[in-house]
């Protein structure tokens, strides 16, 4: 395990935590809790052998968050001076007292263990900001130049990012962490045309983003030169694919898809403060509501869905949350039934039957000013131990389309009606792949689709996918999450042909 950036631990945030909890101490509050942060951004990009730029940014600052008098109170800072964290202290007392007036439940805050002088940091080999800005060009360049030269390919398109984020979080209970984490994000894309046939289209990596360090892009985690190699022909072939006919179709859906329609259906629909209508912004609230809990028939009963804060690699994976709770593992679809919510501690307070009466710690800030929120945990569907392989889903099936990558959706304001598409699509025809299909996108409501799961894979065709960019809330914060997944097959699932719809 790597040591914490001694960059960080050098800035002056235990002096300032103490002055804060002092002062919030003093002025009565029932609940203090201060963080402090430095998130360290940057992103790579280049074109057709060229490299089309390259940013580095940081955040840093510190927040204090209080409970006086039944209501929260926030307030956040960037002078790294003890008497500044004394008047960020008292400003957020003095919003809570306003905040008081107008709180008609008291906020209370589910207990949770003092975890004291913690001290976490995720899992990887090569911190990607020790790599040199020339090495993280000449690769993506490379790359792309490469690519350009095949005569199937018109351009080609590679950027990466990488996040290295330190946090430290003290409360009055005595809980202090200190903790880093290191994420990264890759992706290739290439662009061609059929002139013929008037078609223009791209074909994109599907290696997932990480919780790992830059060993991801130059060892032998992911076969990159493999997986570069097959796009331009890939891509070459989609071009000059049949469009689909629309109509009901068994599909076998890769991981690589699948994982962002776990995201949308099950991720966000089982987050309690959706469920419960405190948060309705970026696609509204969710169908899932608690008094449906032990009884919604979500899906088939092959169905087990967990969150997990603890899973090595997973983007959303923590020591410790920004409330100071330990990351966790649990259940939230056992045998195709609703069972559980992602929840933080003022949730947790007010519906102790769940989860032990204890957060799982689903708390999360994107950054020193703002607010911890209900944040999604690693949202994953288990493979079956003896499960088939993703050769063995295709051969059951005798018509149908087997689903690779993702790329566009949509879904309704109750997380229920959706529609995805993806990066490529390939015809089934008795138990064979039988060349590429365009113009794809299934179509279900949430229930409906995950009723028709009847084939999961087994753990060697299980992926850990993901996105660096999930959106909630208001002001809007953003966040990584991983969602991990085995290959799976659905039956008489509706396939649109996204031409079609778009003409009408």
């Amino acid at each position: 395990m790597h040591d914490i950036d001694p960059g960080f631990t050098a800035l002056p945030y235990r002096a300032l935590a103490d002055a804060a909890l002092d002062r919030a101490r003093a002025l009565g509050v029932q609940h203090a809790d201060f963080r402090f942060e430095r998130v360290r951004y940057q992103d790579v990009r280049a074109r057709d052998g060229r490299l089309q730029g390259a940013a580095e940014s940081e955040d840093l600052g510190f927040a204090v968050r209080v409970v006086h008098r039944g209501a929260w109170g926030f307030a956040a800072g960037v002078l790294l001076d003890p008497a500044e964290a004394v008047r960020v202290a008292e400003t957020a007392v003095a919003t809570a007292e306003v905040a008081a007036a107008m709180t008609t439940s008291p906020v209370e805050l589910a207990p949770e263990p003092v975890h004291a002088d913690a001290t976490w940091v995720s899992a990887y080999d090569v911190d990607p900001f020790t790599v040199p800005l020339d090495d993280k060009a000449a690769l993506l360049t490379g790359w792309t130049g490469d690519l350009l030269g095949d005569a199937r390919v018109d351009h080609a398109a590679a950027t990466v990012q990488v996040i290295l984020e330190n946090k430290y979080y003290a409360d009055l209970a005595g809980t202090s962490t200190t903790q880093q984490r290191v994420r990264l994000h890759p992706e290739v894309e290439v662009y061609g045309s059929d002139e013929r046939r008037g078609t223009i289209d791209s074909m994109r990596t599907v290696a997932p983003p990480v919780g790992r360090g830059w060993e991801y892009l130059t060892g032998s985690v992911h076969d990159w030169a493999g997986e570069l190699a097959e796009l331009a022909p890939l891509l070459e072939e989609k071009l000059a694919a049949p469009s689909v006919e629309a109509g009901r179709y068994d599909l076998v859906i890769d991981p690589s898809n699948l994982w962002l329609t776990i995201h949308e259906s099950i991720g966000h629909a089982t987050e309690l403060d959706r469920a419960l209508g405190y948060e309705a912004n970026y696609a509204g609230t969710s169908f899932a509501t608690i008094d449906k809990l032990g009884d919604l028939k979500y899906g088939s009963r092959l169905m087990h869905v967990t969150g997990d804060r603890t899973v090595e690699h997973g983007l959303a994976t923590i020591g410790y949350d920004d409330e100071g709770v330990a990351g966790q593992s649990w259940d939230l679809v056992k045998d195709g039934v609703l069972v559980g919510y992602q929840l933080d501690r003022s949730m947790a307070a007010l519906h102790p039957e769940l989860n032990g009466g204890r957060s799982n710690g689903c708390a999360y800030a994107d950054s020193p000013g703002h607010i911890p929120i209900q944040r999604m945990a690693n949202v994953s569907l288990q493979p079956l131990a003896d499960g088939p392989s993703t050769d063995e889903l295709i051969g059951g099936v005798d018509r149908g389309i087997y689903v690779v990558g993702d790329r566009s959706w949509s879904i309704d304001m109750q997380r229920y009606n959706f529609q995805f598409t993806g990066q490529r699509f390939y015809r089934i025809e008795g138990g064979r792949l039988a060349g590429q299909l365009r113009d794809v996108a299934y179509q279900a409501t949430t229930t409906e689709f995950w009723g028709s799961m009847v084939g999961v894979g087994g753990p060697d065709t299980y992926v850990l996918g993901g996105a660096f960019n999930c959106g909630k809330a208001q002001p809007g914060q953003v966040a990584a999450v991983s969602h991990g997944c085995p290959s799976a097959l659905f039956t008489n699932v509706n396939v649109l042909n996204t031409a079609a719809e778009t003409a009408l």
